[in-house]
């Protein structure tokens, strides 16, 4: 038996999103049925680096199959402009639960984009008003591609508002949209006032206010991986139905983590999860719903989820790179 070698190439071509947001709404439901072990996410602080590793392990079963695997990723920030390397990389062991087979190597750096934008799509299904036609990204990082690319899977996204910044950041967001929808740069204002928002920016002190989202916006906050990063005004958070990923995972490091600690939030703040949704055990959006948000801190059981299909489609294909990893055959 060989494990199978796939770049980040390998994993953009045969991990569709089309596939990946269902399979990562499977992820949550098996979560939210106790159908999934996944212990904490873990930290390694590097800071003579400015960087951390984490480390993400998980199995999941479903009615139709089950996974398992662990993600090695990090952040180093100054890795582009000292070493000409992404921010984020990262690595993903993708294993045969009967047997612990390491099935697939993945690149991490891929995945997670997939991942991520699949979990916003999840939500935004459950929680967007049924008609929402506008998107608004507040960064133009990586991500924002993948936020679009996902969340367009789940609602017919016509005019897009992106805000950031770097003026060349914008500019080249707009490029690679405009054959396919309406879209400009604009402010976080006018960003904030669509149908649904996604922001994907790492700072920590809070850029969206509260009076420049629409009365029914849904948002994913997905910028927020780290104690200390928060990108919503605490009154938006306060106002709206508030879904989170993982309980442990947000309080420790999501878009509610701090005025989580300040004690502005507790738990009657959390409406649930998202899992809890997907499963029918609590309600997403029904007809009086203001604001909501999804608070997403990426969970291990996405990133399992998401490799099966990339190693599965990759394995018919026979693109990759297969090789001896145990040494015997």
């Amino acid at each position: 038996m060989e494990t199978l070698l796939l770049n980040g190439d390998d994993v953009r071509e045969h991990a569709s999103l089309s596939e990946v947001v269902p399979a990562v709404e499977a992820a949550f439901a098996a979560f939210a049925r106790g159908d999934a072990q996944m212990p904490a996410k873990s930290y390694i602080d590097l800071p003579a680096y400015n960087g951390d590793f984490r480390s993400m392990p998980a199995y999941l079963s479903t009615p139709e199959w089950d996974a398992a695997g662990i993600k090695w990723i990090n952040v180093h920030p100054d890795n582009p402009e000292k070493f000409d390397l992404p921010t984020v990389l990262g690595t993903m062991i993708y294993s045969d639960p009967e047997t612990a087979f390491p099935l697939a190597i993945l690149d991490g750096k891929e995945l997670t984009q997939l991942r991520t934008g699949a979990a916003a799509a999840v939500a935004t299904d459950h929680l967007a008003v049924a008609d929402a036609d506008s998107l608004g990204v507040v960064g133009a990082g990586v991500q924002s591609y993948t936020q679009l690319r996902a969340i367009a899977q789940v609602r017919d996204i016509e005019r897009v508002v992106v805000a950031d910044r770097d003026e060349e950041r914008t500019a080249a967001f707009v490029a690679a949209f405009e054959d396919e929808f309406d879209v400009v740069g604009g402010s976080i204002t006018e960003a904030a006032s669509c149908d649904v928002l996604s922001t994907v920016t790492p700072v920590e002190s809070p850029i969206v206010p509260r009076e420049a989202v629409g009365p029914h916006t849904h948002i994913n906050a997905i910028g927020a991986d780290a104690a200390g990063k928060h990108e919503l005004d605490d009154g938006i958070l306060l106002d709206s139905k508030l879904v989170i990923d993982d309980y442990e995972q947000t309080t420790h490091s999501g878009e509610i983590n701090v005025p989580w600690n300040q004690g502005v939030l507790d738990d009657d703040d959390i409406h649930g999860s998202v899992g809890e949704i997907v499963i029918g055990e609590k309600p997403g959006r029904v007809a009086d719903d203001g604001v909501t948000v999804f608070d997403s801190t990426g969970l291990a059981i996405q990133d399992v989820a998401a490799a099966r299909i990339a190693y599965e489609h990759a394995t018919a294909a026979e693109a990759g790179y297969a090789f001896d990893f145990l040494g015997v055959g």
